[in-house]
Parts: structure tokens; C-alpha cells; sequence
């Protein structure tokens, strides 16, 4: 059934991630809790939200969200960068750190893609995309993303 293989993909992505997490921390504690985790994917996903953007497409209130934002700071995740068009408004911005944090998910998902464009064909692959993207763009309108430049 797709629903279970699409389920099973899903999951073997988030253990995946989890193992090499624990790995990783196995002899000191993890940097992040499972909330700030959520909340570095959100605003890496939102491109430099403003704290109220964030809070918004959290559901939080923006005192919650300017304390989750502070946490992070202090944690070395994120910085707030003033923006160039009104300075009263700063933008949130990812450091390294969260990169090098990032990449330990991002890495296997690009490991997975470049199997999957060697075992399959360009004319599948083209497909998978073409679905992929449309399950994105119009089968999950509850989840607004800006606009991505192709890394390819």
C-alpha cells in the first residue's frame, strides 16, 4: 500500500537522524531539546523569519516565541540580524553550528537521493519529482514554504 510505503520512508528518515543524534551525544547531553529542535527546522524552513513571523506560523504568542528565539541565541543556533530595509525589524538567522547540527539529518537524505538516481532511471526519477512536487504545492496546502532556489 503507498500509504505504508510512504509511512516507512518517513520513518526510517527520523530514526535515522535520531540514531546518528545519540550517537553523536552518547557521552555528553544533547544540545538541543526536542522543542528547540522543532523550532531551528521551523525557522530554517521559513528562510529569516522576524520573530512574529515565526510566532505566527508556530501558533505561539510572540512572547513565547521571543523567549523560545532567546534560548537559541544564548545556545549559539541563531542570531538576530537587523534588517537593511527598516531597521527597526531584525530577521532571524541560522549560525553554523545549527548547519553542522543540520547536516547529520540533511546528509543521509542526499545519500538516499543520489540511490535513488542511480537504481532508477531519468525518466522515473523525473516522476517521482514531478509527484513530489505536486504533493507539496497542492496536496499540503496547510503548510506554506517561501520559495527555495534549486541547489542542484
Amino acid at each position: 500500500m503507498l500509504k505504508d510505503a510512504f509511512f516507512d520512508v518517513y520513518t526510517k528518515f527520523k530514526l535515522h537522524f535520531y540514531q546518528e543524534i545519540f550517537q553523536r551525544f552518547q557521552s555528553r547531553e544533547a544540545s538541543l531539546t526536542t522543542v528547540e529542535t522543532f523550532c531551528m527546522e521551523t525557522i530554517q524552513a521559513l528562510g529569516n523569519p522576524t520573530v512574529n513571523e515565526f510566532a505566527t506560523f508556530m501558533r505561539i504568542s510572540p512572547p513565547n516565541a521571543a523567549y523560545k528565539v532567546n534560548n537559541l541565541i544564548k545556545k549559539g543556533y541563531i542570531r538576530k540580524v537587523q534588517s537593511p530595509d527598516d531597521r527597526r525589524e531584525y530577521h532571524l538567522e541560522i549560525t553554523q553550528k545549527y548547519v553542522d547540527y543540520y547536516n547529520i539529518s540533511i546528509s543521509y537524505m542526499v545519500e538516499v537521493m543520489n540511490r535513488i538516481a542511480q537504481r532508477f532511471p531519468p525518466a522515473d526519477c523525473a516522476k517521482l519529482e514531478e509527484m513530489l512536487n505536486i504533493v507539496s504545492q497542492e496536496l499540503m496546502p496547510e503548510v506554506e514554504l517561501p520559495e527555495r532556489h534549486s541547489a542542484d
